[in-house]
């Protein structure tokens, strides 16, 4: 397949992302150390981003409640900007000299997640053909192929994307965008909307 020279989009709109007084973004910049090797890093990362995030939410007032708002919000930051981080990862191209960045908004209502990493071109027909799957599929009947896909050691689970949609209702949005400069270098990023 030939690459392909305009920008793609699936899902929501990942542009224009209305200004939030609130942000953090994290960059993640190739080093001697493969970033493969660095996935410990990744995790310490989301949890620093679900502790400081969280604490922009009041705790709750009712202290029988098992479960605080504050720490559920902390949770599915961590969680999700985990995957993310793992997915810009797995789908960068290991050659790149280009940082991967993660970028949280903060909004009344919701929290704005955006990804952005460069991939080559077999790794953005592999991630484009799973969004295809994931787009046309019932999530349900994915989420078991997947889980037995996984069982059976055959390829990537992607358990984490559909995790996302099931259980944190996430909207995603992706958008890719080839690099002018770099023929086989396409800019990948990941929008995820996740309500509060």
């Amino acid at each position: 397949m030939s690459q392909v020279s305009i920008p793609q989009q699936f899902g929501i709109t990942s542009e224009n992302i209305p200004r939030s007084e609130e942000y953090l973004t994290l960059h993640f910049s190739p080093t001697a150390i493969p970033r493969q090797e660095r996935w410990r890093n990744y995790g310490l990362s989301a949890d620093f981003l679900g502790d400081y995030f969280s604490t922009f939410f009041p705790g709750d007032e009712n202290a029988e409640q098992p479960i605080s708002r504050r720490e559920t919000i902390k949770a599915s930051i961590s969680y999700i900007a985990n995957e993310l981080l793992e997915n810009a990862v797995k789908y960068s191209d290991i050659e790149t000299d280009r940082a991967i960045h993660i970028t949280l908004f903060l909004y009344e209502q919701e929290i704005i997640f955006q990804v952005v990493n460069y991939a080559n071109q077999s790794r953005v027909e592999k991630y484009q053909s799973f969004i295809q799957k994931l787009l046309n599929s019932d999530l349900d009947d994915l989420y078991v192929q997947q889980l037995e896909q996984s069982a059976l050691g055959s390829g990537e689970s992607n358990l984490g994307m559909l995790t996302m949609l099931q259980d944190y209702s996430a909207k995603f949005g992706w958008y890719f965008e080839p690099v002018a400069e770099s023929p086989n270098l396409t800019q990948v990023k990941v929008t995820v909307r996740l309500g509060v």
